[in-house]
């Protein structure tokens, strides 16, 4: 029971992260949303737009950035573009996005390269695309160096990433067209405007505090009320991280609690068998102390005996638990919430020791009632 829930809970824990993986503690993101308070002359519902200068006006004024990425979507969030590639034809998000990007989602680039900082500086119209986007258009044709026409215009393509997470959260990156924000702001924009940052910060530095620091910042340039809460909106992963690892946390002291609970059921059992047995040799046991046999010899003989049993038994439960969360592995569960199921080697081992512990445990009240023996009352004892 303790490996076959320790086991579960560890498939448990590998699922809900395989959704978040590359999705680091340390990464933020920041955008605007509509004033709820009047403030410097401004009345509220006011929208506030962030624009590319507020990138440097960040990076001069916050500490612990290592890197700060500014994004724009065509059309707004959620919302797809018509893209053509010969005769297929399909609708995704087109987005603004300078090469850093990369690094705060960790997309694995799967044929070409990325967009480089020379696509940046030229403005080039070239376009790294998600793998959703190349099994739609090219059917599953290497689609390096072919044009496609998003809204009318022609952009090559120079590779095709892949987002390390699973889910919605990858299923949406995989239909993203990133394009170098300096082309976009060309081909489609016109202005600075940028839909939101995306942030990551040094390890040492907190990413609510960090997040918060920008907030103050940008509200003094866009001249939001300092206690506003609706004109800018944020998220950092710290929030989502820190109740999903409590979580990982009492599943695994539930497995433990379960289990423990199961051996402690066990002690009281193996204890029970052994109290039959010492009084079934209570003869055995007097004549052995009435020819000089100390009283270690039979609490050890005894301990052992409730040990081997227990060992013994628990040796097949535990390869039983282990077996048991290996074939739910090999065959495999549907769903993302629950993936690989496992158990370490260090939980084996400790599983063990508990094993060990709990034969000596079980051995104790027999132990005791078979000291209490006299040895002339044994001999009489039929």
């Amino acid at each position: 029971m303790l490996i076959l829930n320790l086991g579960l809970g560890k498939g448990l824990e590998n699922g809900v992260q395989s959704l978040f993986k590359g999705f680091s503690t340390n990464n933020l993101f920041v955008w605007g949303q509509s004033t709820s308070m009047p403030y410097a002359g401004f009345t509220e519902g006011r929208r506030i737009r962030l624009g590319l200068d507020d990138i440097d006006y960040v990076k001069e004024r916050v500490d612990g950035l290592k890197i700060i990425a500014p994004r724009a979507q065509l059309g707004g969030y959620g919302e797809g573009n018509n893209v053509k590639y010969k005769n297929e034809t399909g609708a995704f998000s087109i987005q603004g996005d300078i090469p850093d990007v990369r690094n705060v989602y960790q997309w694995v680039q799967v044929d070409g390269r990325f967009i480089n900082e020379t696509d940046l500086k030229e403005s080039r119209k070239v376009c790294s695309i998600g793998k959703r986007v190349k099994e739609v258009l090219f059917k599953g044709e290497n689609p390096v160096g072919e044009y496609i026409s998003m809204n009318g215009v022609q952009f090559m393509v120079v590779g095709c990433h892949r987002s390390p997470t699973a889910g919605d959260r990858a299923e949406q990156d995989e239909q993203q067209i990133i394009i170098p924000m300096s082309t976009y702001q060309k081909a489609f924009d016109g202005s600075n405007k940028i839909n939101w940052m995306a942030v990551v910060c040094h390890d040492n530095y907190d990413a609510q505090e960090v997040e918060d620091n920008i907030k103050a910042v940008l509200r003094v340039k866009h001249k939001i009320h300092p206690d506003d809460p609706r004109g800018l909106g944020g998220f950092n992963a710290k929030k989502m991280f820190g109740p999903m690892q409590m979580t990982f946390i009492t599943v695994r002291v539930v497995a433990w609690f379960v289990g423990l609970m199961t051996l402690i059921a066990g002690i009281i059992g193996v204890s029970n068998i052994m109290i039959v047995t010492v009084k079934e040799r209570t003869k055995e046991i007097g004549i052995r102390r009435a020819i000089g046999a100390k009283p270690r010899n039979i609490v050890i003989q005894i301990i052992a005996e409730a040990l081997m049993l227990t060992v013994f038994a628990g040796y097949f439960g535990l390869m039983g638990g282990i077996w048991v969360v290996e074939g739910i592995g090999q065959v495999g569960v549907e769903g993302q919430m629950f993936k690989d199921p496992s158990v370490e080697m260090p939980v084996a081992l400790t599983a063990l020791f508990v094993l060990v512990l709990a034969g000596c445990l079980a051995g104790l009240l027999p132990a005791n009632r078979a000291l209490r023996i006299k040895p002339v009352e044994a001999l009489r004892y039929e």
